[in-house]
């Protein structure tokens, strides 16, 4: 009678580790093709130009002679922009990022516990920020390491995942060098089209530690002192003089694409000031942009 008790659990026992080993393989395919993918990019790379003679003197042919240079790198990113997935789950991005059509991409993707999933090595051009531009640069794909937050944009992001998205920013800034200014938003290179990562995004806690801009916040809000009470910081600077330079200027400076002033205002707002977004620049917005602008020059 016991028997069937011992198959029984010699089947579970099969299951369960065939269940397991499908779940470690359930990318393997994809990799594969990862693989493939890398192989034929590279091949370019290790391609030897041929010369006029070589090519028999086509018309196409413009080399007369190939000399190789020992003089070269790779690709080097110059910024990191930062993005939420505007999905539902980490699992749902990835199978995004791994479907030939969508034509998506990211290098690293952060998901609500703070789990890091690397999709793309760092020297290779992921297909994350679009048409878009930032200062004088219009291929911010060739420029930049693109990282996803899972979130869906309308929630807060997690203290893991910001802790996690922390520890890797670190590693990319001393990776690359990348100026403390470079670490932006997709809103803020697309500001036409996007809106991540969100007014949640803790962009403050972010530049506190090294990671983009802020503005000084003791000069753009002033502290008031009394005889009778302890000095306080004045949260409304509206109804105070402001002596700033012409805000669309303010906002190319700082690299913002301009062409649509107001979605140039709105991405500044989404960053920087993270309430009232629909509407235009305040008095004390206007102090915000007039002390950050002077931090690009």
């Amino acid at each position: 009678m016991k028997f069937p008790h011992y198959l029984s659990s010699f089947l579970l026992v099969i299951f369960t580790l065939t269940f397991v080993s499908c779940s470690k393989d359930i990318y393997k395919k994809n990799n594969k093709a990862h693989e493939k993918a890398v192989k034929e990019a590279t091949a370019f790379i290790q391609e030897i130009p041929k010369t006029k003679a070589e090519l028999d003197y086509d018309t196409l042919s413009i080399t007369d002679d190939w000399i190789g240079t020992t003089n070269f790198s790779i690709r080097k990113p110059n910024y990191v922009i930062i993005h939420h997935t505007a999905q539902d789950s980490l699992k749902q991005t990835i199978n995004t990022f791994t479907v030939s059509r969508t034509q998506v991409s990211s290098h690293y993707v952060v998901g609500r516990d703070g789990e890091i999933v690397q999709m793309l090595n760092d020297y290779l051009r992921s297909w994350h920020a679009g048409s878009g531009r930032w200062g004088s640069d219009t291929d911010l794909n060739s420029a930049s390491i693109g990282i996803e937050l899972d979130n869906n944009g309308s929630e807060p992001f997690t203290e893991a995942q910001i802790e996690s998205l922390l520890l890797l920013l670190k590693r990319l800034k001393w990776k690359f060098r990348i100026p403390t200014a470079n670490f932006i938003g997709h809103s803020d290179i697309a500001p036409s089209r996007k809106v991540d990562p969100s007014t949640y995004f803790p962009w403050r806690k972010l530049a506190e530690e090294g990671y983009g801009l802020w503005y000084d916040e003791e000069e753009v809000f002033p502290v008031l002192s009394s005889q009778n009470t302890d000095s306080f910081p004045i949260e409304n600077t509206d109804s105070l003089p402001s002596k700033t330079l012409d805000p669309v200027l303010a906002l190319r400076i700082i690299g913002y694409d301009v062409s649509d002033p107001k979605a140039a205002i709105r991405a500044f707002k989404l960053h920087f000031i993270q309430r009232d977004i629909e509407a235009g620049l305040s008095e004390t917005d206007k102090r915000i942009l007039d002390n950050l602008y002077k931090k690009y020059l």
